[in-house]
């Protein structure tokens, strides 16, 4: 038994072996010590024929899933060696075999899987121009296929599907991506995979094979080239996992990153679409407002919309007229929403199925299901005429056969387990009828014998006895033996008597004493059957289940605008976003009133008012006014009601956010530069098109650096030569308001602030104009910062004042020019930058020489000397004066 375990662990490298021991899985030598250490289980050990006895800890088997979920959660692959055999009729060693391999990827256990989400793998074939990108969610079955060109691009898809797993090529370990930080932060699984796996032959052949086609243009996938190789890769790898076929996986779906509004990882995280920043939960998200979602597939769309915003605008608009026509339709929304309520995941039982690991109530939770399909078509049927929910109502197939043949053959509380028996109805399978009869009625089949026989002989004291070597036999008395017939054969001799057997007691001997075995071998020989007949529906089945979810979702958001109050929006394609009165769809579902929310209107087109720069304090609603523009947009495009009292939004490709920002101390990045890297990001893959959300550009660093960078960024975005995107431009820097009548495409606003004496109100509107301070001081003491401290700063700020940068930002904003011709463009610009250097006070060679001369190196410590390092380059830097003249 060890050699062979030791041969299936080397057979299956890398995973921890479940090796299966009568009623354990028992796990040997470093795996032992592994799972002991992760499962916090005794360690014991084994004798094996080895000078020590091998470190060994096992489990139950009926309670493998919970621990097999925190072992894959952990990052483990785990080799299920199972019986395959009987062990009564084994010869030897009872054969074993890996059936499935689990990883966090391939996991499909219900209890370990968030029913609202789904789990993905992805694959990852790295080229030198372009990444083939497969997405897979094996619970589901839903299979996807892109390519995409910049490292960035992969990231955004990561951050997009948020996979469990990734398996990838080597060369994606070489590019460059920090796999420690998808690890660390995303909690990702990463496997490098074999280079057999990504041969371009061997992934063709996979998918075609898995896909039921003799060629990839009818799957419209071979123009992804390098997308059909991580495809090919991925289908290969999940067959070595699941160690069958892959029934559950009928279609796949090519898509271009191009048909969805990009979403960065830094804007998915700033604007909370799927869960918090601070705490990672789903309450206070945009998904949280808007899922009211009754059955999980249902939810799982829905994320899918909120990850994935449209861009063909008339993809939204029918999502939109499903949406109203729902709306307009209260009565009947609400009886659906009702009939969804017992619809259980029929995806993900349907993967159980097809995996051959749905049990009888799996089956049962099937048929309760399907049978509210009915009702949902004819509460349907009054909404008749819309385009999106009449394709709905034709896809959604009520599954009638297969409500009766699980209605017929699955008892209405069968037991957890498929060898129990006990799960099949009386009268569906007569054999299994028979040998229940047998169970039960036994001694009156027997005694019916018994009467007949004697009958037929005449022998009037003919007994039936058993016996446990012999079993059932007739007992004759010598005195009748001349009466036995020639068809009576000779079984046993006592003193006094013979015993006999005939065919007829044999047969029902053998049904008597097997019933219980046989009935329960034929009760899970027909589940098994019944099983893989629904299974052979599965390409109906999962049409209607992504029907039920798509109606699901829709009634989810209808049902939202209308207690909401929100509206439709009008969508458009000429770069406009009008929006009257609108409200940040978080904040107002967080208040226990939402009547105290202030509405505020937002303005933006690509002419006069592409850039909107926003002062006023902190804490006045500058951010949250920011964030519900940006949200109320990607609402529109995923084909929702929106919160505001009308809306025009123009169709926005992507939507870029930087708002806030902290310490990547784990990759040795400060506050400062991980902002500049998010600002050069969005300068860089911003389109005219974009929507950006800007906040507080510039702060970390000094106040004549944060507000020159801050200053050039408006000047690069406004400059539609480079970039015009419309944006919204939060500061304190309010000398940025001299923007305005210099930048045609600039507005300003501000926050409204009521002042009475040295008290301050927000009032949370946004008007026009510019702020002349920024409150700061007043901030701080409603944050409870003491008086003293405050009156000081008061003092300090006056005497600042009056070294005020207004006269040299207005010499520069003399300069300023929106439409620079194309040959003095870059002369422009160059004369900005030296004017800008006016702004910091100049330092001179012999300064600086100076400063070299008195350092005192031998008491100096490492940081003090890396300071002065550091101060002595930035002086070099800054001599202003010196380089202007």
């Amino acid at each position: 038994m060890m050699q062979h375990y030791l041969k299936t662990k080397e057979e299956n490298p890398g995973c921890l072996l479940f090796y299966r021991l009568g009623d354990f899985y028992e796990m040997f030598f470093e795996d032992a010590e592994i799972v002991s250490r992760e499962l916090e289980l005794t360690l014991t050990g084994k004798a094996c024929g080895l000078p020590e006895r091998a470190p060994m800890c096992g489990i139950p088997y009926h309670a493998v899933d919970s621990y097999l979920t925190r072992l894959v959660k952990n990052g483990h692959k785990v080799a299920i060696c199972e019986q395959v055999e009987d062990p009564k009729q084994a010869k030897g060693i009872v054969k074993r075999d890996v059936i499935r391999v689990v990883t966090p990827g391939t996991n499909i256990d219900a209890q370990s899987l968030e029913e609202t989400q789904n789990n993905y793998i992805m694959c990852l074939y790295y080229g030198c121009d372009v990444t083939g990108i497969a997405i897979c969610d094996v619970s589901t079955g839903d299979f996807y296929l892109t390519e995409a060109g910049k490292i960035r691009s992969v990231l955004d898809e990561i951050a997009k599907y948020q996979p469990s797993e990734i398996i990838c090529n080597e060369a994606f370990v070489m590019s460059g991506v920090s796999l420690e930080d998808l690890k660390s932060r995303m909690g990702i699984t990463i496997y490098p995979l074999d280079a057999r796996y990504f041969d371009e032959d061997a992934g063709h052949k996979a998918i075609m094979k898995q896909f039921h086609v003799n060629s990839l243009i009818g799957l419209g996938i071979d123009d992804f080239k390098v997308g059909t190789i991580a495809a090919g890769a991925m289908i290969q790898y999940l067959l070595e996992m699941a160690k069958s076929d892959l029934s559950n996986i009928t279609h796949i779906s090519p898509y271009l990153t191009s048909k969805y509004m990009l979403l960065d990882t830094s804007t998915r995280r700033n604007l909370e679409l799927t869960e918090t920043l601070r705490d990672k939960q789903k309450r206070g998200t945009l998904l949280w407002v808007l899922d009211k979602t009754k059955t999980a597939m249902g939810a799982r769309m829905l994320r899918s919309f909120i990850e994935q915003p449209l861009i063909d605008i008339e993809e939204m608009k029918a999502r939109q007229d499903a949406v109203d026509a729902l709306c307009g339709n209260a009565v009947s929304r609400d009886e659906i929403r009702e009939y969804l309520s017992p619809v259980y995941d029929l995806e993900r039982i349907m993967s159980r199925i097809s995996y051959k690991t749905a049990n009888p109530r799996d089956l049962l939770s099937f048929r309760n299901s399907i049978r509210m399909l009915p009702a949902i078509r004819i509460a349907l049927e009054d909404m008749k005429g819309n385009k999106e929910l009449d394709r709905i109502y034709s896809e959604i197939d009520e599954l009638r056969d297969i409500y009766e043949l699980i209605d017929s053959a699955i008892v209405e509380e069968p037991p957890l387990t498929i060898r129990e028996g006990g799960m099949i109805k009386d009268g569906y399978n007569s054999d299994i009828d028979h040998f229940r009869q047998a169970r039960s009625n036994g001694k009156q089949w027997l005694a019916e014998l018994e009467s007949k026989v004697k009958e037929e002989t005449g022998i009037k004291n003919l007994r039936i006895k058993y016996s446990n070597v012999f079993g059932y036999a007739f007992e004759v008395t010598n005195s009748f033996k001349d009466l036995v017939p020639d068809t009576f054969t000779r079984k046993q001799t006592l003193a006094n008597c013979e015993r006999y057997t005939t065919p007829e007691l044999k047969e029902l001997e053998d049904t008597i004493l097997n019933a219980e075995d046989k009935l329960n071998g034929l009760e899970y020989d027909v589940f098994c059957e019944v099983r893989d007949s629904v299974c052979a529906q599965i390409q109906r089945i999962q049409r209607t289940a992504k029907a039920i979810a798509a109606l699901d979702v829709y009634a989810s958001l209808s049902y939202v605008a209308e207690r909401n109050h929100y509206v439709k929006p009008l969508l458009s394609e000429n770069g406009t976003i009008r929006i009257k009165e609108g409200r940040h769809p978080v904040v107002e579902a967080m208040m226990d009133r939402t009547d105290l929310f202030i509405s505020n209107d937002t303005f933006l087109d690509n002419k006069k008012h592409l850039i909107s720069i926003i002062t006023g304090p902190n804490m006045a609603g500058k951010s949250t006014y920011m964030r519900q523009t940006a949200l109320i947009v990607l609402m529109a495009q995923i084909g929702s009601f929106v919160p505001a009292t009308s809306a025009e939004i123009g169709i926005v490709d992507r939507i870029f956010t930087r708002v806030g920002a902290s310490d990547d101390l784990g990759s040795g990045q400060s506050t400062f530069m991980v902002e500049m890297n998010e600002v050069a990001n969005i300068l860089r893959n911003a389109t005219s098109k974009s929507l950006l959300i800007l906040d507080e550009i510039g702060r970390g660093t000094s106040t004549y650096d944060g507000l020159s960078i801050a200053w050039a960024v408006i000047e690069h975005i406004a400059n539609r030569k480079y970039l015009g995107a419309k944006t919204l431009f939060a500061t304190h820097y309010h000398e940025l308001t001299e923007l305005e009548g210099k930048l045609d495409s600039v507005r300003n606003y501000c926050i409204a602030v009521k002042e009475k004496g040295d008290d301050i109100v927000f009032l949370r509107k946004i008007i026009k104009g510019g702020a002349d301070k920024s409150y700061g001081i007043e901030v701080a003491r409603l944050a409870g910062i003491p008086a003293m401290v405050t009156d000081r700063a008061k003092q300090i700020c006056s005497e600042l004042v009056n070294s005020d940068i207004t006269e040299k930002v207005q010499e520069i904003a003399a300069l300023t020019d929106e439409k620079p011709s194309k040959k003095s463009a870059a002369k422009h610009y160059d004369q900005v930058d030296l004017n800008q250097m006016s702004l910091f006070e100049s330092v001179s060679d012999e300064d600086i020489l100076k400063e070299l001369e008195e350092i005192d190196i031998t008491n100096m410590t490492p940081m003090d000397a890396l300071n002065t390092l550091y101060k002595l380059q930035s002086d070099l830097k800054n001599r202003w004066k010196g380089n202007v003249s």
